[in-house]
């Protein structure tokens, strides 16, 4: 059975279809987002690697993660025509990431600052190669799920709020399991990582079986090589202009956005004065965006997933660019606009997520066959670029502003300028980020008429 065959015999999918699909995010939204929040701070403030140096070792990681991603989703839609199905390479990731989460935070004590951060540099390229072969074909099977328009916007609102209430569950939950090691710092992130990485893993094999057989386009272009699945990609991204329009938007977001999440634990830290006051920035942003998905949801059924996500977008910028008052007052106020920000976050995921299934459809109308794997693996490199290099400058403000690192149970003193860095990366520059998205955003001209159904 064609995609196209099965929409049309069930317009509207199976609700097992929709809950099996969304359980995925439970795993994607926990890897996204606890290395992102606690790994360069795991790297200054526990294994006493400089600031610079972290960033660069993230970054180089996640580029490693985004020379990959191409190749996988040539060799996923190379499965899909052989087999009948991704899930091959959806169990695969789900199966290897645990363990390789889990030696990224299992660092012994004692260890000098050049060899640990080998350390958690390898084991961290292998988790991310991990979750690339479960991430790229995920990506890719709403296209292949469902041909209407609006099922899609339903099956990734609902993917979405499972992702915001995994974002608030790593998000909370990874710093307060930490807090648990009793004192010492290295048990306490094992101890997160060892459940973290779990709970992950059982999310993405569970999800993995929505990736029935017999889901095949009728046409699959077949790369034979890592340089084929390269060209493939990149002709893609050449012949779809809504494709170019709405990656570079969502590149410059996951910039913003990775920015921000690495940014969060240092503010909680050194602005707040709390290490722990990163769970409540993670509630006040979370929570929020749980009530806010299907919300959005509802908003794009009635003017259109595009300018949804615009106002979305405009909201988080604004609210971004008003937490520049912590530099003047510091304070539990900061938690409102986080709220806010929480509720646009939730438009500014949904969205584009339920935009791509339209765009691979409309190349796969306009050209000829069906490449989702090829579409989502250029997909997730860019999402995986943004998210590396916000964390690259985060490491770049932080090494400017001259923030001192340090090892577990050392004190330092930040001076005034650190901090000032701190606030900036977590306000200015994350909503000029938003703004350069609007202008690509603009540029992006699918609309529910020139799509179909």
């Amino acid at each position: 059975m064609t995609a196209t065959e099965r929409s049309n015999n069930a317009t509207r999918l199976p609700r097992r279809t929709i809950v099996s699909y969304a359980i995925g995010s439970i795993g994607t939204g926990g890897f996204s987002t606890l290395p992102g929040l606690v790994l360069v701070y795991y790297l200054t403030d526990t294994l006493g690697v400089a600031a610079l140096v972290a960033g660069i070792l993230v970054t180089v990681a996640k580029v490693w993660d985004v020379i990959i991603d191409p190749v996988i989703g040539g060799r996923s839609d190379r499965s899909l025509a052989h087999t009948g199905s991704r899930r091959r390479f959806m169990v695969l990731g789900a199966v290897l990431l645990p363990v390789f989460f889990i030696l990224t935070f299992a660092v012994p004590a004692g260890m000098s600052p050049t060899v640990a951060g080998v350390w958690v540099f390898v084991a961290f390229v292998l988790a991310a190669t991990a979750f690339s072969l479960f991430q790229v074909p995920y990506i890719a099977l709403p296209a292949e799920l469902s041909d209407n328009y609006d099922e899609r916007t339903r099956l990734l609102t609902w993917r979405v709020v499972v992702l915001t209430f995994a974002i608030l569950l790593f998000g909370a939950g990874g710093p307060a399991l930490r807090s648990l090691g009793g004192g010492s710092t290295y048990l306490g992130y094992l101890l997160m990582a060892v459940v973290a990485g779990l709970v992950i893993g059982g999310g993405l094999y569970a999800s993995s079986f929505v990736a029935k057989k017999g889901l095949v386009p009728a046409t699959v272009a077949k790369p034979v090589s890592i340089r084929e699945s390269y060209a493939a990609g990149f002709r893609a991204l050449k012949r779809s202009q809504p494709f170019r329009a709405l990656l570079l938007t969502f590149l410059l977001q996951g910039l913003a956005t990775g920015l921000m999440l690495a940014g969060a634990q240092y503010v909680a830290t050194w602005v707040l004065q709390s290490e722990d006051a990163v769970t409540f920035l993670f509630i006040a942003l979370i929570a929020p965006a749980l009530l806010a998905a299907p919300l959005w949801g509802w908003i794009a059924n009635r003017i259109g997933k595009e300018r949804g996500f615009t106002y979305a977008s405009i909201l988080y910028a604004l609210t971004a660019l008003s937490m520049v008052g912590l530099l003047w007052s510091p304070g539990d106020w900061v938690y409102i606009p986080v709220a806010v920000a929480g509720a646009a976050y939730a438009g500014m995921q949904s969205l584009p997520m339920a935009m791509l299934p339209d765009v691979i459809s409309h190349d796969a109308v306009t050209h000829g066959d069906g490449q989702a794997g090829t579409f989502g693996g250029m997909w997730t490199a860019g999402e995986t670029t943004g998210m590396a290099l916000g964390a690259t400058a985060l490491s770049i403000v932080l090494a400017v502003s001259g923030y001192a690192e340090s090892v577990a149970g050392e004190h330092v003193v930040q001076s005034a300028n650190a901090i000032a860095g701190i606030v900036v990366s977590f306000s200015i520059v994350p909503a000029a980020l938003l703004g350069l998205s609007l202008l690509s955003l603009a540029r992006y001209r699918l609309r529910k008429g020139t799509i179909g159904r």
